[in-house]
């Protein structure tokens, strides 16, 4: 007879479309995770851009990185808010009890986080493009941004299993996203961090976000030469994500 682990990738198959069934049925995570961020764009461009310094002529091409990062961000506490229901309401406790490998429900919620924000990535790109957004980044480069957005999504949505599944409350679930929604804010999305303070420029210059701003927006601008930040961001995200993943396996294993 096959084992569970012969269905693995069915049983994760199967948890995946339950889970972004939930996602296409919110209208809030709809809203908050694609809609925010283009309303926050549409602000700074059309608003507040004309009093930003930012060193080009075009400031969506300036920004959009950015928005990007804010979205994946928005999206967090929902992968929180959607492990802590389930554990709640004995979901996984009632799953494995079935013949089903036993990982795949946890699988299931992050996948789900990275085709998700694949789709309102892809959604506030388009709209960047009707708002002027022009890259002369070839077919690689698209790549690399893919890769960097991917890893960065990965990394959080890690980071965020772990209060879906320790947390005694929703709002205790859902407070990771807080934090993580306050780093693009204090990074070079919007601004360059020259204009910053001292104080809060140091901090501005070496935390994760704005390495990974500026990798994406290196590679979108088609250079030929991305320079150090490509590494330091992938560093960082790789650092990330192996330290949630080890921290949500842990907590996992012993949740269930």
């Amino acid at each position: 007879m096959e084992t569970t682990k012969n269905y693995f990738f069915a049983d994760m198959g199967v948890m995946f479309g339950r889970s972004m069934r939930h996602v296409f049925r919110s209208m809030d995570t709809i809203i908050t995770v694609t809609i925010m961020p283009i309303a926050m764009m549409l602000l700074f461009v059309y608003v507040l851009g004309g009093a930003i310094q930012s060193g080009t002529d075009n400031y969506v091409n300036y920004l959009l990185p950015g928005i990007l990062l804010i979205a994946v961000a928005n999206s967090i506490g929902y992968v929180s808010f959607r492990l802590f229901t389930d554990v709640q309401r004995g979901i996984f406790e009632r799953f494995h009890s079935m013949p089903i490998a036993r990982s795949a429900a946890l699988w299931g919620h992050v996948l789900t986080s990275l085709m998700s924000n694949v789709i309102s990535v892809i959604v506030i790109i388009l709209v960047a493009l009707v708002m002027g957004f022009r890259s002369s980044a070839g077919v690689l480069s698209w790549l690399g941004v893919a890769g960097i957005l991917g890893m960065f999504t990965l990394a959080l949505t890690w980071i965020a299993v772990i209060p879906g599944l320790t947390a005694k409350s929703v709002d205790g679930a859902s407070v990771i996203a807080y934090p993580i929604h306050f780093l693009p804010l204090i990074s070079s999305a919007f601004v360059p961090t020259k204009s910053m303070p001292s104080a809060v420029r140091a901090f501005a210059e070496n935390q994760p976000v704005t390495a990974i701003v500026e990798a994406i927006r290196s590679l979108l601008s088609g250079k030929p030469v991305v320079g150090i930040d490509i590494f330091v961001a992938l560093a960082w995200c790789m650092g990330i994500a192996l330290v949630g993943y080890a921290f949500a396996m842990r907590v996992y294993k012993k949740r269930t």
